[in-house]
């Protein structure tokens, strides 16, 4: 077999492979979920009933809803229906994630380097995720620009930034910033900050520029001054912070750390969204909710680094019976597939109400990230992007049978199911090539470079003498 038509066999099985997981982003958006245990995660849990997407938003909920005409229908019978899962930190579809080479990366923005393609969406989808916040890395204390995005597999990259969401930035504390783990290469400077509190220097350096940089703007906008600032992509988002239009998640797991941060926002006259992994926010809960300020937590991962060290498993009922909006997220490829079982031990660790361990990952992390008029619940008028489980989705024995977004399916585990033998074919058609057997068994030895080069050139050729 000559290379182009190796290539060309290659080309196909790729779209095949391609079509079919892109298969299940069903166009449509108007859908009806009949007879299911509804879990609205704002108003109670709802026993045999319906869900009516209409146009990609939830029409009606409750019992003894009709189709309309061309509908499709699924009967839930048994089953239970969830808000989408959102995970409130995440770095899927990303690549490079820090910006590890200045203390303020504040102008650089993951938004431009998504990856439609990364397998994790499908895994996510798999897992009842519908929505993610993607941050910048922690290496910074101020990072880079984030971005919170809806699964939408097989979609254009254009269609995942979830409209309206309000723009949100990285800070980062602790070890991961003043680089504890990373030795420099001889020669090397180390970067500052070294300390957290050259940490807090970085931070509060930043704004008092910011301020005045907000104040050059102001007077040329009042025309106090006939020369306009000369623009500075660093200093930009960060005015946005103190005019209240962008949202900081605040990686960190100290406590004294988190609290500094939140006293230095007292200063500047801005509130912290969340703090991110948080997990002795305990410590702080009452400061935390006087702030209004959320806490976006692991349910159980802790003492895999010194400052990680110092949690308890209650740390999340804590901070709820203290008001704080709680939300479990999971900073992991693999962890965002079991979100669900990370709600569950809410209740196991301090007796979390059901559906309050339930808004952790649905409701909470949609107010966290400003998106919750929107999602996060099943309520009328808001998106369809709903989750229909085999069972109590805090049971480890349940699994995700279809997961929507704005009523339209992505994920179908009937249909993965065949998916997969049709892979299966695919591969077994691919390791028969002779490119693809070993020599014993009758296939061509790998050529060098030099000998592939020669052949390309032969076959060049022989094409021009035709």
């Amino acid at each position: 077999m000559n290379m182009k038509r190796v290539i060309q066999y290659l080309t196909m099985a790729g779209l095949v492979f391609a079509g079919s997981l892109f298969a299940f982003a069903q166009k449509g958006g108007d859908v009806l979920i009949k007879g299911a245990t509804v879990m609205t995660a704002a108003r109670g849990t709802l026993e045999n009933a319906d869900v009516l997407v209409t146009n990609g938003k939830i029409a009606k909920v409750g019992k003894g809803i009709s189709a309309p005409a061309g509908v499709r229908v699924i009967d839930a019978a048994g089953k239970y229906v969830s808000p989408g899962i959102i995970d409130a930190h995440s770095h899927s579809m990303l690549d490079a994630i820090n910006e590890g080479s200045i203390a303020v990366s504040s102008m650089t923005n993951v938004g431009d380097v998504l990856d439609p393609r990364d397998i994790t969406i499908y895994r996510a989808l798999a897992g009842g995720v519908t929505t993610a916040l993607l941050l910048h890395g922690s290496a910074n204390p101020i990072g880079g620009q984030s971005t919170t995005v809806k699964f939408k597999w097989g979609h254009t990259v254009e269609e995942f930034p979830v409209a309206g969401a309000p723009p949100g930035i990285k800070f980062a504390l602790g070890e991961n910033v003043k680089r504890s783990n990373f030795t420099p290469q001889p020669g090397q400077t180390p970067r500052y900050p070294r300390t957290r509190m050259g940490t807090m220097e970085v931070i509060r350096d930043a704004f008092l520029r910011a301020r005045d940089y907000k104040r050059s703007w102001d007077d040329f906008k009042a025309r106090k001054t006939n020369v306009p600032p000369r623009r500075d992509l660093e200093l930009e988002p960060l005015v946005e912070i103190l005019e209240g239009k962008r949202l900081v998640h605040a990686h960190g797991y100290r406590s004294d750390e988190h609290y500094n941060l939140l006293l230095l926002a007292d200063e500047f006259g801005f509130r912290i969204a969340t703090l991110q992994h948080a997990l002795e926010a305990y410590k702080i809960a009452p400061e935390i909710a006087k702030r209004g300020t959320g806490a976006s937590i692991f349910a159980d991962s802790w003492s895999y680094k010194l400052e990680a060290y110092d949690s308890i498993p209650y740390n999340g009922y804590i901070l709820w019976k203290n008001g704080v909006v709680v939300s479990i997220n999971s900073d992991s490829d693999e962890r965002m597939r079991r979100l669900n079982l990370d709600a569950a031990k809410m209740q196991k660790y301090g007796g979390v109400p059901e559906e309050e361990a339930l808004k952790m990952i649905t409701l909470n992390p949609a107010k966290q990230l400003g998106i919750d008029k929107r999602t996060g619940s099943i309520e009328q008028g808001k998106d369809g992007d709903l989750v229909v489980w085999s069972g109590h989705p805090f049971s480890p024995y349940s699994r995700v049978e279809i997961t929507m977004i704005e009523g339209d399916v992505y994920f179908d585990s009937a249909k993965d199911v065949t998916m997969r033998a049709e892979l299966a074919k695919e591969r077994e058609a691919l390791e028969k090539l002779e490119m693809n057997r070993a020599p014993a068994a009758g296939g061509t030895p790998p050529r060098l470079p030099s000998e592939r080069r020669s052949a390309d050139r032969d076959e060049a050729d022989r094409g021009n003498n035709r």
